[in-house]
């Protein structure tokens, strides 16, 4: 058994790091949509910068593919696309900022959940340094979302 090391990844770890990938685009784009759901402008700023983030973290987890010549994923899911679609159809129908900040939080969940065990399947692999650093990010953008949701008015 070889050595991992960032330009020689194992095809599981090129795998999650894909997902992962797919992951923040879907994020990103989930919070850009979200933004501009808000007529809250103080909460659509926080999902730019959210975007933000998960547009670098995705961007990083790219350049880890393509040293290891593998061509990264450059769009996101299916269910991030539907998850988006359900947004703005809520959107259409009067739903605020409010009702952004319960979908944004129900994505943070599952971004959240998909690092927990990216972290957990590959401890002591060449790529668990970004893959910590970036769930602590992810984790902390959760932890901020649901807090604010949770003291926005109307999102009980």
């Amino acid at each position: 058994m070889s050595i991992e090391t960032k330009s020689e990844l194992s095809q599981q770890t090129i795998e999650s790091l894909q997902r992962l990938i797919q992951m923040n685009l879907d994020s990103r784009d989930g919070f850009e949509d979200a933004a501009g759901h808000c007529e809250d402008s103080v909460v659509a700023r926080i999902f730019r910068e959210r975007a933000a983030e998960r547009s670098q973290q995705a961007w990083e987890l790219r350049q880890l593919v393509g040293l290891n010549l593998e061509e990264p994923e450059d769009t996101g899911t299916l269910s991030g696309s539907l998850h988006r679609a359900w947004m703005d159809l809520r959107a259409a129908f009067g739903a605020g900022t409010a009702a952004m900040l319960n979908e944004v939080e129900r994505g943070e969940d599952y971004i959240k959940g998909a690092y927990e065990q990216a972290v957990k399947d590959s401890p002591g692999s060449a790529v668990s340094d970004v893959l910590h650093r970036q769930y602590a990010a992810v984790k902390q953008s959760h932890d901020a979302i649901r807090d604010l949701r949770d003291s926005y008015p109307n999102t009980k």
